[in-house]
């Protein structure tokens, strides 16, 4: 079968996978939220094969253990963050009205026209918000009932997890035999590329959340524990979440403590300074190890270019595929500088290109060269002369 022939059939079956992606997005969500999960606990249970369990046996505690335990963080977390954005919307009104007042105290009155207009742009804006908020309260009803049917979530975890090890080995078996080897140089590399984003980063947020959420509600931050959640939970991002937890905890903290409490103002800032300083030199190094190669423009674009088109699935599955396209993209890379479309033509390359290091000292005699001034001149150094003393000698007889 020809090259043609085979990179034809490859790109009709990624297009009739991304068409059937598209069409049953609504229905995949607890299949790749069970993939996930599944792949996110593998290492735990092949260590407890290790240790002589089963893996029917491992895959049962592991699975039970994790769904408790998120069951658990759901039942306690939703409420309180309920309750504190109910809250914190009630309490915008207060604080715009606050910086109102302020506004006009510092101002003197010399921008009541410039209020007056904001007000009037306000009034037509406040409509226009409503409506993007309904919209959004409509989705999230399909969305909680899209939730339940992650009622099927454990059970394919429990199949999928159990099954883990034979399912890649079958699948290693159906590869192509010309290109078995390199398939699975390519998925070795988005594997760990996706154990360090998906274990390491998400264990990494999981704990930023902990510790933000606890320490701005220790502070007394009003709305800490939603700020502390919502900045751990996007540190995947590196330091969106914490810019963004800062601007908002500042902002809450100048609104709760000034001007009584001027000095609780750095302490919110303080708190996400050490946040900084945990995950940087502590969590990262030791979570997540050496850089895992997803440039975070890379991950945002992903995110929401297959959020766009495929809904929640698509951001679930938009780390694996952006990764999954980033090492295709440095192999295709690497082909290239080694193919002739790089290199051009054997023979010409033979004889046009230099060995690194001769071409290295040829760069830096041009570089030195043009330095020179038109006034100055490369030093001759009796190479002409001694040229003509050796043409001399080999005229003459033996």
């Amino acid at each position: 079968m020809s090259v043609q022939k085979q990179a034809r059939i490859w790109v009709i079956t990624i297009l009739a996978a991304g068409v059937l992606l598209y069409l049953l997005s609504d229905v995949l969500l607890p299949f790749v939220a069970g993939l996930a999960v599944a792949y996110f606990l593998d290492p735990v249970a092949d260590r407890l094969e290790k240790w002589g369990l089963p893996r029917l046996a491992a895959t049962t505690i592991i699975t039970i253990i994790f769904f408790i335990l998120l069951a658990a963080g759901i039942i306690l977390l939703i409420p309180l963050i309920g309750d504190q954005f109910a809250a914190l919307i009630e309490a915008v009104p207060g604080y715009v009205d606050r910086f109102y007042a302020f506004f006009v105290e510092r101002t003197d009155g010399r921008f009541n026209d410039l209020i007056d207009q904001s007000d009037e742009l306000g009034a037509k804006i406040v409509p226009f918000a409503a409506n993007i908020l309904q919209n959004i309260a409509n989705r999230g009803l399909a969305l909680l009932n899209l939730i339940s049917l992650l009622a099927i979530t454990p059970v394919v975890s429990f199949y999928l997890l159990n099954d883990w090890d034979r399912m890649i080995a079958h699948i290693d078996a159906l590869l192509p035999r010309p290109y078995a080897a390199r398939i699975r140089v390519i998925s070795k590399e988005i594997d760990v590329m996706l154990s360090g984003f998906v274990r390491g980063t998400g264990t990494v947020c999981i704990i930023l959340a902990i510790f933000y959420a606890t320490s701005l509600q220790l502070a007394g931050l009003e709305f800490g524990l939603i700020v502390g959640i919502i900045s751990g939970l996007i540190s995947f991002i590196p330091f969106v979440g914490m810019i963004i937890g800062l601007i908002l905890s500042v902002v809450l903290s100048l609104f709760q403590f000034l001007p009584d409490q001027p000095e609780m103002v750095a302490v919110i800032g303080a708190i996400f300074i050490a946040g900084q300083v945990l995950e940087g030199n502590f969590l990262t190094p030791n979570l997540v190890g050496k850089n895992i190669g997803l440039h975070p423009v890379w991950l945002i674009f992903g995110l929401l270019a297959f959020g766009s088109l495929f809904g929640f699935v698509g951001m679930l599955l938009s780390v694996p595929i952006a990764a999954a396209i980033g090492v295709f993209v440095r192999h295709g890379i690497a082909d290239y500088l080694r193919s002739t479309l790089y290199q051009g033509d054997g023979l010409m390359a033979e004889a046009t290109e230099l060995p690194p290091l001769a071409a290295d000292q040829a760069g830096e005699a041009v570089t030195s060269a043009s330095a020179l001034t038109p006034s100055q001149d490369i030093p001759d150094n009796g190479t002409a002369e001694q040229k003509k003393n050796n043409d001399k000698k080999s005229d003459e007889p033996s």
